[in-house]
């Protein structure tokens, strides 16, 4: 039975443990009656609750019970003594009824106690308060029997009820713990199956074990009830060593102390074993993440583009990849952290565990950003390749304008300075061309040593669409700069025979005025010889010698400018010609990085060229015949 279920009758003091003793050592027990009426029931539960207190070896010497019947009716008295002997036969020694001074010595007659001593099992006696030392010593009395020992009930029953609770509590913490301590000694197996591997103590231990200190403390420093006995005697509590509360409670802490050592252990290993499971959970979902949809996100990325603009679209969507990927790097270098710190600390067994996590972890985080890196040097060298290939369109359509303009030098240095502009455009277009091709084959090595992925994806289609578009971008570029070098040759013969032409004409206009010179010279010549009447060896032959000179010099020069003019007529035409293909024309260029084509523009330009291949046939007849 605990006080705490019976508190209220507890606190009627219908019935006490002083903690007195009788001259046999044996415990006084004191039944002290009021005027109200006594409830037998309430009387019979609390004396069973006093009598489970002492030990077997306390009772065995015998209670010695106090009736104090000074406020109460006689019968009730005697229903009391009567049920001493339902209640406690066996243990009480003595009765002591305190009789009033005058109140019953004529109704005592009636009654003898002692003449029922054999029928009852206990001698009663009826004894004044102030003879009441007759037969128990004044230090074992309290002081309404005008003893010296204080007795305090509620600090009794405080201390009572905080002996029972930390009783239950500590004896059912300490049952509890012993399960949890067992059952971890188990295999892993069993404490895997086991409902009650991560089971937690009803109690907190670290409360229970300071109540336990607590208790035993003021067990140890003052008598249970709190107070020290007077008159120099010695004061006892039902709670002494006899009782065994002081030895119980020492017990129940030492017991404890070893169980919650053992706890904390297990609840270390469980953290640890937690935090394992938990760094292995986190991996997992990077490792998942990583292999799975970061995967999947770089395999749906494979493509160059087709220019600057579709290159940066693509480097933009792969810097959104990597703004995801960078989420799981964190977590991995927070995981790589922790699981570094368990293996400084870690047991024996974890090691092996913990370095298989770490390096499953660190493969799969350098694989994919390894493939991350190298898809963004794909994407930065296909960004250069398509700027290069722009600028050397760029760079062929500013060629294809001049070649395309008509040429109206006004002397042969104009003639020279447009050939050297030409020329320059022409070593431009080659650097480009040079330029392209480099880094068209730094793109095409990154995707010949590309390799598949570790998770058996084949990138070879998608590779060799990369290949076959750089490959034709770069042959594009090249029949571009073959048409315009080709049209450059053109125009640069026209320009030299343009050249050849001013330079015919300036030495026909110098040996003209040569001629005229000579022959105003001899002309004087002949007049002076006339006049004088004299003659010379050239005044004869002379002339007519420089007339047929002349003659053969004009009719030379004719021809060459005819011839000229002739080779100027077939070049115009042979540039019309280059102007109306439609391989050359600016307007039907193939359609690469911004020029557009018509195949309705070709058709109508295949009649104007069939024309001038006709014109340009026959004036190329009329020259060889000639030159012939």
């Amino acid at each position: 039975m605990e006080a705490s279920k019976i508190l209220p009758m507890l606190k009627k003091k219908l019935a006490f443990l002083s903690g007195g003793k009788d001259r046999r050592s044996g415990l006084i027990l004191t039944i002290p009656l009021c005027t109200e009426q006594t409830s037998m029931e309430e009387l019979s539960a609390t004396l069973d609750y006093l009598l489970g207190i002492p030990s077997e070896k306390c009772k065995a010497r015998g209670f010695t019970v106090i009736v104090d019947g000074r406020k109460s009716q006689w019968n009730i008295v005697k229903t009391v003594v009567l049920m001493l002997q339902n209640v406690i036969p066996a243990e009480v020694s003595l009765v002591c009824v305190v009789k009033p001074d005058e109140f019953w010595d004529k109704k005592v007659t009636h009654f003898c106690f002692w003449k029922e001593k054999d029928r009852l099992g206990f001698e009663v006696i009826l004894v004044s308060a102030n003879k009441l030392t007759r037969y128990i010593e004044p230090c074992q009395l309290t002081d309404e029997f005008g003893g010296s020992l204080v007795y305090d009930h509620l600090d009794w029953l405080n201390k009572r009820l905080v002996f029972e609770k930390f009783t239950k509590e500590s004896t059912s913490l300490l049952d509890e713990l012993t399960v949890i301590n067992e059952n971890e000694k188990g295999s892993q197996a069993e404490k895997d199956r086991s409902s009650e591997s991560n089971i937690l103590p009803s109690f907190d231990p670290e409360t229970v074990l300071q109540t336990g200190h607590e208790l035993l403390s003021e067990l140890q420093q003052r008598r249970f009830n709190g107070s020290e006995g007077g008159g120099g005697g010695t004061a006892w509590s039902p709670m002494d060593d006899e009782l065994l509360a002081q030895p119980q409670v020492m017990k129940l802490l030492d017991s404890l102390r070893e169980q919650y050592t053992k706890y904390q252990e297990v609840c270390r290993q469980r953290s640890k074993r937690s935090q394992l499971e938990e760094i292995q959970t986190k991996v997992m979902q990077v490792v998942n993440w990583l292999e799975g949809p970061g995967t999947e996100q770089l395999r749906t990325q494979w493509g160059i583009g087709d220019s600057i603009r579709a290159s940066q679209a693509l480097q933009q969507k792969h810097e959104e990849i990597e703004s995801q990927h960078s989420e799981w790097f964190a977590v991995y270098v927070e995981l790589n952290q922790q699981i570094a710190a368990l293996l400084s600390a870690g047991d024996e067994e974890d090691l092996m565990e913990l370095k298989g996590l770490q390096q499953q972890l660190s493969d799969v985080c350098y694989r994919q950003a390894s493939q991350l890196e190298f898809r963004q040097n794909v994407l930065q060298s296909a960004h250069e390749f398509h700027m290069t290939a722009q600028d050397m369109s760029q760079q062929l359509d500013g060629l294809l304008g001049m070649l395309c303009a008509d040429v109206a030098p006004a002397d042969g240095a104009a003639i020279q300075q447009t050939l050297k502009h030409l020329e320059e455009k022409l070593k431009s277009v080659e650097g480009a061309l040079q330029s392209l091709r480099e880094k068209g084959q730094v793109l095409l090595d990154q995707m010949s040593t590309q390799t598949s992925f570790s998770y058996g994806k084949d990138v070879g289609i998608e590779n060799k669409e990369n290949i076959d578009h750089i490959h034709s971008v770069m042959e594009d570029m090249q029949l571009r700069k073959q048409r315009c070098e080709d049209m450059v040759d053109v125009r640069r013969l026209k320009m030299l025979q343009m050249v050849q032409l001013f330079k015919c004409e300036e030495d026909a206009s110098q040996v003209r005025s040569t001629y005229d010179y000579g022959r105003q010279l001899l002309q004087a010549t002949v007049v002076l010889c006339q006049s004088l009447r004299c003659t010379t060896r050239s005044s004869g032959d002379t002339l007519p010698r420089l007339n047929r000179v002349w003659k053969q010099f004009t009719v030379t020069s004719d021809e060459r400018q005819h011839r000229l003019e002739m080779a100027s007529a077939f070049h115009t035409a042979a540039e019309k010609v280059g102007k109306l293909s439609p391989f050359t024309h600016p307007l039907v260029v193939p359609n690469l990085y911004g020029f557009p084509s018509s195949m309705e523009h070709h058709e109508r330009n295949f009649g104007d060229i069939n024309h001038f291949c006709v014109n340009w046939s026959f004036k190329m007849y009329c020259l060889s015949s000639h030159l012939s």
